[in-house]
């Protein structure tokens, strides 16, 4: 059972918000950062027809733009200087995290603490920008293949990847600075903001539909029924914890009397978080994609061209295929993400040498086999969760024939999870400055006596 000093608005109160100078400058830091990066998503990239870019957007909606569009918050659709978001950053990170359980001497690098995350984290900074180079001159020698580039040459692709490449970077350093000013971890705020950012075009989508009739009353009052119900239910998954009882040898205290020391290791439901969905979809979507970009070149009557047009046939959102094979990828990388995270022989080499032991389990090698065991049971549990979040949604949208990217699972995991945290945090901040009152008293007290 939870405690009360786990909950994350137990102990908010406004009048002690009130006194939290400095907790409100950050949250106004925080708040204006995001002001700016709404901002740049309008600013597009230059030499951009806009006439001929929004056409090209209505023909290809509904494939993998759409998804990455979202995570832009409409960045994508303007061709902005920050189309590429932090992507680039994210992929690049994962890929890094992959490696480091994968490798030794960044295994090594690891296991160093403070000084070998921050060696990590600049490995994703530069794949970040090798990244984004790569995604840019996609990005450009599409513009000139679909025809919505002015001046097509040598200088439009040098000034339009270096825009591209120069938003991703100043996004990480916005990032950074509402990390370390501001509220939040400044990464997840920016792709949160993007798909908050949704939230109006999918409400008035929404209820146009049932001005227009193309949707009843009855199907608009069970999407947000379901929408209600599904950000509860991941309320409560994200915060569910599977807590193993660590106990240590008896120790002697300051009065003289042996006492054991006892802790818990909390191992969530959902350790992978929203990595599967999000490469399970982009694995699904890839057929679209290569057909939406080659463009004229595939040829219906051509063998290749037939395969490709079967596979959108088959694969297209709602379909009972794709929801099967969307499905299977999220099982298939909610267990690959979590052996990836979480190593149970590491775990139990970290308790044996501390001197923590589970009750009933004989440290080691047994302990490594019951942690395997446990975490085997609850990812179990985590990727039946993950499923029903981004399946329901995905069947929502085939039977109401609307594109409701912002209900999608994915979305809804990203804002819940941020939101959550970011609620913490302002906790935090009220409970420091509340001691900080408590021993500026108990300083002044004890002068006065």
């Amino acid at each position: 059972m939870a405690s009360r000093a786990d909950n994350p608005a137990s102990n908010f109160s406004l009048a002690n918000f009130s006194k939290a100078t400095e907790l409100k400058n950050r949250i106004w830091f925080t708040i204006s950062a995001l002001i700016v990066f709404r901002f740049l998503t309008f600013v597009p990239l230059p030499g951009i027809n806009p006439v001929a870019l929004k056409q090209f957007m209505d023909r290809n909606a509904g494939g993998i733009l759409d998804f990455f569009n979202m995570f832009s918050g409409g960045a994508i659709s303007h061709y902005s200087l920050i189309s590429l978001g932090v992507v680039p950053y994210i992929t690049a990170s994962i890929v890094v995290q992959l490696a480091a359980s994968l490798h030794p001497s960044l295994a090594a690098l690891k296991k160093e603490g403070e000084s070998g995350r921050k060696k990590l984290n600049q490995y994703s900074r530069y794949g970040a920008v090798l990244l984004s180079l790569m995604q840019g001159f996609a990005i450009v020698r599409n513009a000139e293949a679909q025809g919505f580039a002015i001046d097509p040459g040598t200088l439009f692709y040098v000034a339009g990847i270096t825009s591209l490449v120069g938003g991703t970077m100043f996004l990480l350093w916005l990032g950074e600075q509402i990390t370390s000013r501001g509220i939040g971890n400044g990464t997840s705020l920016i792709i949160m903001a993007g798909i908050v950012a949704q939230m109006p075009t999918f409400i008035a989508n929404l209820f146009e539909g049932g001005r227009s009739g193309s949707i009843s009353g009855f199907s608009i009052a069970a999407i947000i029924i379901v929408l209600i119900a599904m950000i509860l239910f991941i309320c409560f998954m994200e915060r569910a914890t599977r807590r193993l009882l660590i106990q240590y040898p008896k120790r002697t205290s300051q009065r003289g009397a042996m006492q054991a020391d006892r802790s818990h290791l909390p191992l969530k439901i959902n350790t992978a978080g929203v990595i599967p969905p999000i490469f399970a979809s982009s694995l699904l979507l890839l057929p679209l994609t290569i057909t939406q970009f080659a463009g004229s070149s595939l040829s219906p009557d051509s063998k290749i061209g037939g395969v490709m047009v079967t596979l959108n046939q088959y694969l297209a959102h709602g379909k009972p295929l794709y929801m099967a094979l969307y499905a299977m990828g999220i099982v298939f990388f909610a267990f690959f993400y979590t052996a990836v995270v979480f190593n149970p022989e590491e775990t139990s080499d970290n308790l044996k040498r501390n001197g923590g032991f589970i009750p009933g389990i004989r440290p080691g090698k047994n302990t490594a086999t019951y942690l395997d065991y446990v975490l085997t049971r609850i990812t179990v549990i985590g990727a039946a969760y993950l499923t029903v979040v981004c399946v329901v949604p995905e069947w929502v949208m085939a039977s109401t024939g609307q594109r409701l990217m912002f209900a999608g699972g994915t979305s809804l995991l990203i804002v819940v999870n941020v939101t959550v945290d970011t609620i913490t945090q302002i906790q935090s901040h009220l409970l420091a400055h509340q001691y900080g009152d408590l021993i500026k008293k108990a300083k002044l007290k004890g002068r006065l006596r």
